[in-house]
């Protein structure tokens, strides 16, 4: 969040066990928890993006690859992306 952005107020309630967890992480990075939850947050995001475009890339590379051994192993790890394990 850069400093020209206005903050947003938003209340969130999260499990004891999990508000826990960021107490102390806040605690242990000498922060706030607001702070631990906004960057938890951004990462989350982040890392959602990351892996829509990496997708997208095997997407690509599944369409112009002619190796059969490699299509395979690209429709593999597609299915474990959408589907899991």
């Amino acid at each position: 969040m850069t400093t020209a952005e206005k903050p947003v107020r938003q209340s969130v309630s999260l499990p004891s066990r999990l508000a826990r967890r960021v107490r102390t992480l806040a605690k242990n990075h000498h922060t706030s928890t607001n702070r631990v939850l906004v960057e938890l947050i951004e990462s989350g995001i982040e890392s959602q993006e990351a892996e829509k475009i990496k997708f997208f890339e095997l997407a690509d590379q599944l369409s112009a690859s002619s190796n059969p051994a490699e299509r395979k192993r690209i429709k593999a790890e597609l299915a474990r992306m959408t589907f899991g394990k």
